[in-house]
């Protein structure tokens, strides 16, 4: 069959261009991400509840929706945070792979059971409910010179113009300005000028709701079918009303004399802010924080692409004043990586074609499999988007890997036709005949057994299932059409451009061609050594399997010693700095921080811009006075110093001082698995109690532990049961006795201190509220309350202070929820030296020996996953070399040849522990990856050697002279391809910059095994073959059972039919010719 291509060389071409063309196709349509989607699906309930505390927000409203919500249908666990701000958010996370649209309607379905039983003033704000991916996708500021644009007119023209635009950009799920700076009609009430006349704030919502309404009066002139008119007429009413003039001059109370008494007697009416919770700025400038999110599903990078379009055309209709920046984006890391990684092709392609090129001597020879790996790359893309992949890191790393190995096959066909013509002196095309009929088996047995190495993990679940799936198929796939390649269009290159050897050599030697002719003999010397020691230890079995153990003990050893990773955390150009002040800080207190660390980053040069916002934490998502962050965005890669973890240590040096705990994080090591990298967990509370102070107590002993192990840093927590409060108390019974309502009087205190709307208006072509509260200077102090009063049934104006009392307490200002216990979310890093794996171990083992009963720990984000993965990489290992040497047992029809394989692969996976260890790295995903790659590549060179001693042993010779023969007449192509493999890993081994670690670690891992693995194994191999041909000799399960390899017999039966049809063409063409003459005759 494969001698057809031969014959037609048009066709084995346009077989390429076809695969080439199809994959340029494809790129265009790959979607590109930073990572597969690995994230789980994530939906958010977000609850507003204006003056309610953090514990008030989790009796009336949180527990009843969590109790709804649990269990529902594919949830993994359900987390919630409330804040004394008046607002709380319930994350409920999926399995990955749930369908965002499916888990929203789960959601929404319990959460419509128990909406009439949430407080009113809750459901009048709505419970929204969005599936959104927990990260963010941008940070965007829009500021100002301070002058014309304020905080609040920022806010208000972002809210207007900008927000609008960007929602209805595919792929954004939520785009929040973070704060409640909207514009709001404030009316501040005078609580004494309302004593002096004696009106009620119930009197005030009365008189609002009465007279700035909406009305529907209809039209005039319809004849309803009765008494026809010639004129119709609307009528129309003015509506809510828009403007403070209009709500100043609202009537709250007036008699018969005509004495009227206006909104403005008792109260300052002004468009102003709804809420004071957030101060934010950009490097010092006032901004608002737009933070963007992204829909499940969708492709961060054309979601940023087309947000920052918008935004350029939204600039040029922008005020003078006013200008945005884009503080953060994922797509900077990944743009940034993604040209890392393909300066790493380009280095590496460069690489694979000098070795190629010292090996095979001659520019020609080395052109050709050259040529075969742009065409099976490019056409891999092909594969990707037939099985639904996207162009991201993991993809990316095993294109870069698979120069190597695409250029394999073709370096076997080259090197066999060279061997051919040198030997038999043959023209190139009838080398090329000859070697197709001897070598196509062996390339199909190749192909087959990589394959085979990446068929089971392609079926593998949860997020790392889905890392292996995606390398795994985009391996495969490069392999497959590589040896599609080498067998139609690298024998038509051969025959096309290959040259004689006594062609090649004539003429005057260069000084190149005397460097490969010096290099020639030396590796003819060398494969002279080599065969001497293979006749000393082939035989000895002993010292093979002594060799073996010891590399086995090797692994385990090096296995225990190397830490132990889940995905590496990469400089992503970007620190978050949570600001915790002491509890009961002003706002004010914490913004002076906020500028203070602003001003301190100024001057280190690694630093771009800092934004900060004060009142806000972006680990939970939480508000509170006292917390506040530091979104510090760094310069690029090329243009510092320093890494991302020096220039947090160095802040952390220079702000230990400041006054307020201040801990810095990266982002998330994979977009959408939490909201920061390093560790994350809950203490949980199980014992049901709400006793705040005493799980504090315990929260602090935990970190004071956690604190005291060496593999833990950047400890951080924000839960504390001491911020400052005052519990009121009611005296029930001289409440009666004075005859007011304890009802009104709380909802009294409710609209006075709280704040409440009841209704709100359109203005700017949005909707705006109506916030009724009283001004700031009559609830300043505690004591302030004893100055208010409320009216009772006999209209009569009672003050509080005469049934009211307060007692001073510490409480919680920020509430969050695991699995509907309490619990203290905790967040970390892993100090320098240890990997996640072994702070999650070192966590562990504090929560064993330190916590009482009725208290434990559960993780959330990536280290939930973490957490789970157990002895997982040693399963997939199991599964892949299993069904390895299932194919080879049906390839060789022996249940013992594959041993020979499958035995000398412990010697690379020494190889890539001990490479890891040497340059620091972790065994991690990234590593994993590059040795399950290593159990194909270093399988090929096994099988190389076995195929060939197979042939000789058929052929007659002993098994250990197939072994000794096989392994010398493989020993040049195996080194060749080795060689040529390590050397396009080279780039990776020593990146800098954006993704640096990733490569690294994959690179190294790769490189280790694939060196030691081939220099040892080259003589390992021989020695197994030699074991197991032995046993396997004059075994057999059946009687006529052949013993020939499948994929020989394949491509010898092929060959037979070629020439028995060739033979039948001949003899059909001969009898044509004779009969025509006799009937000439």
């Amino acid at each position: 069959m494969f001698r057809n291509f031969i014959q037609r060389p048009v066709l084995a071409i346009v077989i390429s261009i076809l695969i080439v063309f199809m994959g340029m196709l494809a790129i265009k349509q790959l979607p590109t991400s930073q990572f597969p989607e690995i994230a789980p699906t994530t939906v958010n309930i977000f609850i507003a509840y204006p003056g309610a505390s953090a514990d008030v927000l989790t009796r009336s409203t949180l527990v009843q929706l969590e109790t709804a919500i649990n269990g529902v249908q594919g949830m993994r666990y359900i987390a919630s945070d409330a804040t004394s701000a008046g607002e709380a958010t319930i994350r409920v996370i999926f399995e990955p792979g749930t369908d965002p649209n499916e888990a929203v309607v789960r959601v929404k379905t319990r959460v419509d059971q128990v909406m009439p039983n949430l407080p009113l003033l809750v459901q009048r704000e709505g419970v929204i409910i969005t599936p959104v991916q927990p990260s963010m996708l941008m940070y965007v500021n829009l500021y100002g010179d301070g002058k014309d644009a304020d905080e609040l007119f920022l806010y208000n023209y972002a809210f207007t113009q900008l927000i609008p635009e960007i929602q209805r950009i595919p792929g954004v799920a939520q785009a929040q300005i973070l704060g409640s700076r909207k514009y709001a009609m404030r009316v501040w009430l005078k609580p004494d000028r309302m004593r002096a006349y004696k009106i009620s704030a119930e009197e005030v919502m009365e008189a609002l709701a009465e007279q700035s309404l909406i009305a529907r009066p209809g039209r005039l002139g319809q004849s309803s079918g009765v008494d026809a008119q010639a004129f119709e007429y609307v009528l129309v009413y003015q509506g809510q009303f828009s403007e403070p003039e209009q709500y100043r001059n609202i009537i709250v109370r007036s008699n018969e004399e005509g004495e009227q008494i206006r909104m403005r007697d008792i109260a300052d009416v002004e468009l102003g802010s709804e809420f004071f919770d957030i101060y934010s700025n950009l490097d010092g400038k006032p901004s608002a924080s737009i933070v963007l999110k992204q829909s499940l599903g969708s492709n961060a990078s054309d979601v940023i692409g087309q947000v920052k379009e918008k935004l350029q055309e939204l600039a040029e209709v922008m005020p003078p004043s006013i200008d945005y920046k884009v503080s953060y984006d994922v797509s900077t890391f990944l743009d940034a990586s993604t040209e890392q990684v393909i300066h790493t092709l380009r280095d590496a392609f460069i690489l694979v074609a000098l070795v190629v090129f010292i090996f095979l001597g001659d520019w020609r020879s080395t052109l050709i499999p050259i040529i075969a790996v742009p065409v099976s790359m490019i056409g891999t893309f092909f594969i990707m988007q037939l099985f639904g992949l996207s162009i991201n890191l993991i993809t990316l790393f095993a294109l870069v890997l698979s120069i190597g190995i695409v250029v394999d096959n073709a370096i076997v066909v080259v090197e066999a036709v060279h061997a051919k013509m040198v030997s038999d002196h043959l023209a190139p095309y009838n080398a090329v005949k000859v070697v197709m009929g001897e070598i196509g088996g062996a390339i199909i047995a190749i192909t087959l057994m990589m394959v085979s190495v990446f068929i089971p993990i392609a079926f593998m679940t949860g997020p790392v299932g889905v890392f292996y799936r995606q390398f795994s198929i985009t391996m495969a796939g490069g392999i497959i059409i590589s040896a599609v390649v080498a067998l139609t269009l690298t024998p038509v290159l051969c025959a096309m451009m290959l040259k004689p050897h006594d062609a090649e050599h004539v003429g005057k030697q260069n000084l190149l061609d005397r460097f490969i002719a010096w290099f020639n003999k030396g590796f003819e010397r060398i494969t002279g050594r080599y065969v001497k020691v293979l006749d000393r230890v082939v035989a000895r079995r002993t010292l093979t399997f002594g060799a073996l153990l010891v590399f086995c003990a090797g692994i385990y050893l090096s296995g225990r010693v190397l830490p132990a990773g889940f995905i590496p955390s990469e400089d992503q150009g970007t620190i978050y700095a949570i600001i915790q002040t002491p509890p009961g800080s002003t706002l004010e207190t914490t913004n002076k921080v906020a500028h203070e660390l602003q001003q301190i980053c100024e001057e280190i040069p690694e630093v771009e811009s800092v934004s900060s916002l004060a009142g806000y934490e972006i680990m939970t998502e939480g508000r509170g006075s006292n917390a506040g962050t530091c979104l510090i965005d760094l310069k690029p890669w090329h243009d510092r110093h320093k890494d991302v973890n020096e220039v947090m240590e160095e802040l952390e040096e220079k702000t230990k001082d400041i006054g307020a705990q201040i801990e810095y994080f990266e982002p998330p090591a994979v977009p959408g698995f939490g909201s920061s990298g390093g560790f994350s967990l809950r203490m949980l509370d199980k014992t049901n109690g709400t006793d705040y102070h005493e799980f504090d107590r315990v929260n602090k002993e935990f970190m004071a532990a956690l604190g005291e192990r060496k593999e833990l840093t950047g400890l951080f927590t924000f839960f504390a049961a001491n911020y400052p409060q005052y519990e009121i108390l009611i005296d029930n019974q001289a409440a009666m006795q004075k005859g007011v309502s304890i009802g009104k009087a709380m909802e009294n205190l409710n609209i006075l201190i709280g704040s409440t709307y009841e209704q709100g208006f359109i203005r700017f072509g949005r909707f705006f509220k109506v916030y009724v509260q009283s001004g700031p200077e009559y609830r300043r102090y505690p004591s302030d309350l004893e100055a208010l009063f409320v009216k009772n049934e006999e209209g009569e104006m009672v003050p509080y202070s005469s049934f009211m009392r307060f007692e001073k307490s510490l409480g919680p200002n920020e509430i969050t929820r695991y699995n509907m216990y309490n619990s203290a979310s905790i967040r970390g890093l892993p100090a320098n030296g240890y990997t996640s794996g072994d702070a999650i171990t070192a966590i562990k083992e504090v929560a064993k020996e330190n916590l009482p009963r009725g208290y434990d720990i559960a993780w959330e984000g990536l280290s939930y996953d973490e957490a789970r993965r157990g002895n997982e990489a040693i399963y997939i290992f199991l599964v892949v070399l299993i069904f390895v040497y299932l194919v080879l047992a049906a390839q060789y029809e022996s249940f013992l040849l594959p041993l020979v394989v499958i035995l000398s692969l412990p010697v690379g996976v020494l190889g890539s522990f001990l490479m890891l260890k040497a340059m620091g790295l972790a065994n991690d995903v990234y590593a994993q990856i590059g040795i399950i790659m290593l159990i194909g590549l270093l399988g090929k060179n096994a099988v190389l050697i076995v195929e060939f001693a197979v042939q000789k042993q058929r052929a007659g010779a002993t098994v250990f002279e197939a072994a000794i023969e096989g392994a010398k007449a493989r020993f040049r192509p195996i080194l060749m391809t080795s060689f040529a493999f390590i050397a396009g890993l080279i780039p990776l081994v020593v990146a800098t910059g954006a993704g640096a670690i990733g490569n690294r670690t994959i690179g190294s891992s790769a490189m280790g095994g694939m060196l030691v693995g081939t220099l040892i194994g080259v003589l390992v191999i021989p020695g197994l073959y030699y074991v197991f041909a032995t046993m396997a000799k004059g075994r057999k399960l059946i009687m006529d059972e052949r013993d020939e390899p499948v994929s020989e017999e394949f491509v010898r039966r092929d060959e037979e039919g070629m020439r028995y049809r060739e033979t039948i063409r001949l003899l059909t063409g001969r009898m044509k010719e004779l009969l025509k003459r006799k009937k000439d005759e």
